[in-house]
């Protein structure tokens, strides 16, 4: 395993036991087992997406991980999925350092997880949901900004970082907007623990995203993404694309047959029963406040992430965006990447500690 020279250590290192506070977060379709085994040989912590994975999917995961690194890696799994509980037993079965939630995890998952030592990290939108799961036991939390991709807030993460801070004394991971050494920088003195990165990994040649998508993103710029609940009825940062331009035109009753569609594939996808399926939407809206519209498009998010980010057909298919793809130019590996990051950063808190008071 090659890493950068060891350069900032934060409690969050600490917790995980991995040398750089840099976190590749979990993408559906995107953050597999080149990437997150790519990344924690880097030093830094990868997150396996498993939500579009199915059990066996994930189990056949994480064993590939664990044969491309000897480091520590995370898993992100949706709480209020129906074999949750599942999950987490197979992710103590094999030993996984950090478990990662979309969503807080009810307090007695929290704990099962914590008496075999691994790391529980849920990501959070808000000061208040910091609060919760750090009472709950939460051992760190991870805090997204609006700028950054997928599932998002409106609140920047300029002023959700310091709320969060001021809420909570466990790790803080800040995520949305960073890609570089000056925002792991500004970060760390804003008071964070490490930073999360979704597009900037996914912009890397360890990542399996087809070259032609990754051209697509590195041609765009800092206004060329929009937040639109047309997808799945939530707000979805991702590229501008004449598919996405027309969903945001289409009324929901036109939206109806292309749904019903995906919502077979993603049946057909998952192995899920019909009974599963509406278990789940029962959790999701239970845990999340959905309304029954909602619910009926959010198996369009797969499906539709799995047409453009694997397959490649942005006609069919949509890409999840940070607003940092405007400011993204190259292609590095995980390895360069990391490196860089955390050489810049070390230089830049170097330059901010020789001002004069």
């Amino acid at each position: 395993m090659t890493v950068a020279p060891q350069a900032l250590r934060t409690p969050f290192t600490d917790l995980v036991g991995v040398p750089h506070p840099i976190v590749q977060t979990g993408m559906g379709w995107v953050s597999g087992p080149r990437l997150v085994s790519g990344t924690a040989n880097a030093g830094g912590l990868g997150i396996l997406a498993s939500a579009t994975m199915t059990f066996a999917e994930l189990e056949k995961a994480i064993i590939e991980v664990k044969s491309r690194t000897d480091a520590p890696f995370g898993v992100n799994m949706r709480a209020d999925a129906a074999d949750a509980a599942d999950r987490c037993r197979l992710l103590i079965d094999h030993d996984v350092k950090v478990a990662s939630f979309a969503l807080a995890p009810k307090p007695e998952l929290i704990a099962t997880l914590k008496e075999h030592d691994i790391v529980v990290m849920p990501s959070i939108g808000a000061a208040k949901h910091a609060k919760k799961v750090a009472s709950w036991g939460a051992d760190a939390v991870m805090v997204q900004g609006g700028e950054g991709g997928g599932h998002t807030g409106p609140v920047p993460t300029t002023l959700l970082l310091p709320t969060v801070l001021d809420a909570v004394d466990i790790p803080v991971v800040a995520a949305g907007g960073f890609f570089d050494g000056r925002g792991l920088a500004a970060a760390l003195s804003y008071g964070a623990a490490g930073i999360g990165m979704g597009t900037r990994f996914l912009l890397t040649r360890d990542s399996a995203v087809p070259d032609a998508v990754k051209q697509l993103y590195l041609e765009r710029g800092l206004t060329d993404t929009v937040v639109t609940a047309k997808v799945d009825g939530m707000p979805h940062r991702m590229l501008r694309t004449e598919l996405v331009e027309e969903l945001e035109e289409t009324s929901a009753v036109r939206r109806m047959g292309p749904t019903a569609k995906r919502t077979l594939a993603f049946k057909r996808e998952s192995g899920m029963s019909w009974g599963q399926l509406l278990k789940d939407g029962r959790e999701m809206r239970k845990q999340q406040g959905r309304t029954l519209g909602q619910m009926a498009l959010a198996a369009n998010t797969p499906m539709m992430l799995k047409a453009g980010l694997v397959e490649g057909d942005t006609s069919a298919g949509v890409l999840a965006s940070g607003q940092v793809v405007g400011v993204i130019d190259d292609l590095p590996t995980c390895e360069e990447l990391i490196g860089r990051i955390v050489a810049d950063a070390a230089q830049e808190l170097r330059r901010a500690s020789s001002y004069a008071l």
